[in-house]
Order: C-alpha cells, then structure tokens, then sequence
C-alpha cells in the first residue's frame, strides 16, 4: 500500500510582489530596447532614401548621356510636362519630367500625348493632373511620409493643366547653384514663349545644373563632377508634410523651375560666415531655398558622378556653396564637408 504525504506543500502561484517584479523588468527591457529599434528602422529608411537618389542620379545621368545634357529646369512655376514638347529649352516641365522614361515610367510621361505640340488641349489638361495624382516611391524620403496623394488645399493652377488640388509629393530638389535665390512663374502661354525673357533677374546665370530652359552637359561642369551636387533632399517643415501648405510642397511633381522642384548653395553673408547650408527639418520653421532632411546629423546629396554621399548640416557655408557651383575653379576641402 502506498503512503501518501499530505504534508507536502502543492503547487503555488506568484505572489503579488513577484508579479509587479517581473512587470518592472520588462518594462525595463522594452524601454531599453524600443531605441535599438528604432534606430534600426531609421537607418534602414535612410538608407531607402539614398537608394532612391542613386535611382534619380543615374536617370538623370542616362538623360545626359541620351540627350548631351541634363534634364532642363523648365519654364517656371506656372508650367507642367508636355509629352509633345521634347526633353529640352521647348520643354515647360521641370527636371522630374524628362527622367520619368528612363525610369521605366515612359506611361506615366506620355499621359496627355495629343500630337499637338503648339495647342493646349484638354486632353493635355486631364494627362497632367493623372500625372500629379500617381505617386512615385522614388521621389519620397520614407522617414518623412508615404507615398501617396496628399491636400492641396491652394488649387493652384498651371497653364498647361487642371487646377491641382490634391497631388503626389516630391522629397528631393535640383541644384540650382549658389547665386541668391530666383524664380518667376513663366510665359503667359505658348506663343509668348517665344520672346520671353529667360533670363529674368539674371536666373540663366545661376550655376547648377538645371536652371529655366537651360540644357547643361557634362562638359559645363568644369570643377568635374566629384565636386558638384546634382540632387539633394529638400528642407520641409514637419507642420506640413501631410497638408499641403509649405509653400515649397503646395503643387505638383513635374513643374517648371521653382522653390518645390530646386534648392540653392548661396554663401549670402561672408562677414558673419553663414551660408544657405542644409538644414534638419524642424517644427515652426519654414525655410523655402535650402536643402535639408529629416534625417539626424546629415542631408543627402548625390553628385554629378552619380555617387551619394551625407552631408553634414555642420558642413562649411562656403564649402557647400562651391559644391553647388559647377564652374568657380576652386578647390573642395574634404575636411570642411
């Protein structure tokens, strides 16, 4: 026969103490860990984003090579693509336009096609505004938003489209060079583009490398393309990402030169030694002509070589104001980036 102990203790659960000890120890851990994480997610999303550069740097770079020079700046902002209007000076549309080919987006580019390069037609008008409505991954920084379509609560209104009141988004910015900003809206319509003065406040002579109805090759890059910024992030505010009403994020993605489509290196105050350097994102702040991230301790930029690279907001005003010149003839000090 078998002796049973009923003395033996059974089984016991935790007691209250225990319990609020184990809580307090994952609660420790998850605090802990939450940062790694995210610290992980941003360096993946900024590594995102510079893949998305390299993609427009090398379309940028095959316009060139196809074309003998660099997508055009546009006709200002007043003025979207034109399919029947060339890749060229005769182009209204801004550098994001001409590259949509050769980044397998030749659908999207050729939206509004009408075979009538002198006329306006409706067909045109209803091609642009689909156009601006079809979100492109590439062309938006992942750690500042989606991409999808977002308010435009303005309803601004080019000459060759549709009022635009909700539309795509654009992360990224043309170097225009580092003369003081300029920008106009453009030539009334068709026929008074051909007397226009492109050359308004002196904007032709900026020094990037797309500019109003310009065609800049390679071969006008005379500080050699190492030492040039081709595209960089834009400065936004982070009170407006999402509504539409940053002055420079209140239209479309293909306009004509203008303070959404490009950014400036200016080294406007040499007695005090402050330049139009990039600049973190940050909340009650608008700056409409810099470049600029969300990004912590860096912009990035990529060159006329194709290549990315981040650029600290620490960098030296007049450094960054000779990257943005493709033509002073001075020399980059790789310290001062």
């Amino acid at each position: 026969m078998r002796v049973i102990d009923r003395t033996s203790p059974g089984p016991r659960g935790f007691t209250l103490v225990e319990l609020l000890v184990v809580i307090t120890i994952i609660g420790i851990l998850i605090a802990l860990l939450l940062p790694a994480v995210q610290a992980a997610r941003e360096a993946a999303r900024r590594l995102q984003c510079q893949n998305h550069l390299k993609q427009l740097g090398l379309a940028m770079l095959s316009h060139e090579e196809a074309h003998g020079f660099f997508p055009t700046g546009g006709w200002g902002w007043g003025w979207t693509g034109d399919p029947d209007r060339g890749t060229g000076r005769e182009q209204p549309g801004g550098w994001t336009y001409p590259i949509l080919p050769f980044l397998e987006q030749q659908a999207l580019h050729d939206l509004g096609a009408d075979g009538k390069p002198d006329e306006i037609t409706d067909v045109q008008r209803d091609g642009a505004l689909e156009r601006d409505q079809t979100p492109l991954t590439m062309f938006i920084c992942p750690s500042r938003r989606r991409p999808i379509v977002y308010p435009r609560p303005r309803n601004m209104l080019y000459a060759n489209g549709r009022n635009v009141d909700r539309a795509a988004s654009l992360d990224y910015a043309a170097n225009a060079g580092d003369c003081s900003p300029r920008f106009y809206w453009g030539p009334s319509d068709l026929g008074a583009a051909s007397s226009y003065d492109w050359n308004t406040s002196g904007v032709q002579d900026c020094t990037g490398i797309a500019l109003p109805h310009s065609e800049i090759g390679i071969a006008e890059i005379k500080d050699g393309t190492t030492n040039t910024y081709m595209l960089g992030e834009k400065y936004l505010s982070p009170d407006h990402y999402l509504d539409g009403w940053d002055n420079t994020d209140d239209f479309g993605v293909y306009e004509g030169f203008a303070h959404d489509m490009n950014r400036y290196c200016d080294y406007y105050d040499t007695a005090n030694g402050i330049g139009r350097t990039p600049r973190q994102d940050q909340t009650g702040q608008l700056l409409f002509n810099h470049f600029g991230s969300p990004h912590s301790g860096a912009c990035n930029f990529v060159l006329c070589d194709g290549s990315v690279r981040p650029i600290s907001y620490s960098i030296d005003p007049l450094t960054h104001s000779r990257l943005g010149n493709r033509k002073d003839g001075a020399a980059i000090d790789a310290s001062k980036l």
